[in-house]
Order: structure tokens, then sequence, then C-alpha cells
């Protein structure tokens, strides 16, 4: 699947939020990438936020822009608030559950996890990274000794991640489950959501 392979500090930079790679390199340089990023101050027009605000959500996430716009659709369809319920839909998202199990240290890393056939949903294996799961799924390592292996790896690693209050997970087992839809405080809370309604609305 094709996937952002440039620059990861750069988009950091340039959201002036941590979103891919190290943050250390944000914390030296505050200020846009480029030439002229100390000096820049120019004001964006209403599209151009909208449009920041999407493309540091898609990037959060690691979609592309088909992919992106498709689950929008899809919780624009659906009930409830259109942005709450897209949030819901990207946090859904089999890799990026994995993620926050603290069973990777990135959400792509989290998708090579899942696509490296080292996940079972509801006994079940499933190595499709955007396979969305639903409250009450259970979700459980490969009982492989490589795949445990890294897996006890990776949470030892992760274990200062807390794992939200709609999942729990079983660090001995190394199985967890679906409790619930998450909430809005449970998710991202770095974007705000309402500005992509609005931003693709326009179409």
């Amino acid at each position: 699947m094709a996937r952002y392979t440039g620059p990861t500090t750069r988009l950091s930079r340039r959201f002036n939020q941590h979103i891919l790679g190290s943050g250390k390199a944000l914390e030296r340089r505050n200020y846009p990438p480029g030439q002229h990023g100390p000096r820049l101050r120019r004001k964006l027009s209403e599209y151009a936020v909208g449009l920041n605000e999407k493309q540091k959500l898609r990037y959060t996430y690691g979609l592309l822009e088909r992919q992106f716009r498709r689950l929008f659709e899809m919780a624009k369809r659906e009930r409830g608030v259109t942005g709450e319920r897209f949030l819901q839909l990207l946090e859904l998202r089999l890799d990026s559950v994995i993620y926050q199990l603290g069973l990777a240290k990135s959400r792509a890393a989290a998708r090579q996890f899942v696509n490296h056939g080292h996940i079972r949903v509801n006994g079940h294996k499933v190595d499709i990274a955007s396979y969305s799961v639903q409250a009450g799924d259970e979700i459980e390592v490969k009982s492989a000794p490589a795949s445990r292996q890294m897996a006890t790896r990776n949470l030892e690693e992760n274990r200062i991640r807390n794992v939200p209050g709609w999942l729990t997970m079983d660090n001995e087992a190394l199985k967890a489950k679906v409790n619930r839809l998450p909430t809005r405080d449970e998710m991202e809370q770095g974007v705000n959501e309402q500005l992509i309604v609005e931003f693709y609305s326009r179409y």
C-alpha cells in the first residue's frame, strides 16, 4: 500500500505539532520548514486553514487522500455528529487500535504488525490494517513465539503510554477487548474536526 515516505520532522514543523517521527526537531526549531520559516508570518485563508487541519489529521493516521475521503463520506451518511463519527472511524481502524494498546510504537509500525499477520480478531487472523473493529471485539496476538516476543518487547517500550478507557488490555495474555466506542475526549485532541467537515462541504 502506498504511504507517506518523506521527511517526518518537516511535517511536524509545518503544522507546529508532533505528527510523525521524533519530536526533538520541533523542540529545536519551532517554526515552519524552509529558508523563510523563521520569518513566515502570513495570514492563512479559510481554505488554507481547513486544508491544513485535514492534512494534519490525514498524516497523523497515515492515510492516502482517497482512503481518508472515503471514511469521511461514510461518517457523513451515519447518524450523529459527522466530525466526531469521523474520528471514531479513524480510531476504530485495527492499526490505530494496535497502536493505542501499546503493541507498536507508531501507527505505521502498527500497520506493519497487522499486515504481517501477527493479530487475530475474535479468533480469526486479520491482516488488513483498515479493518474496522466493533464494540465487543476481542483482539489477541498470534500464539507464534516470534509474534508474542515482538508484542511483549513493544509493550515494554511503550509502557508509559496509557491505554484509553474504551479498550482493555491484558499484558500477560496479550489479549485486548473493545469495551465501547471512544468518546470525543478519548480521541485525537490536537485537531479541530469541524474545520475538516467545513472544508469537505465546499465540494
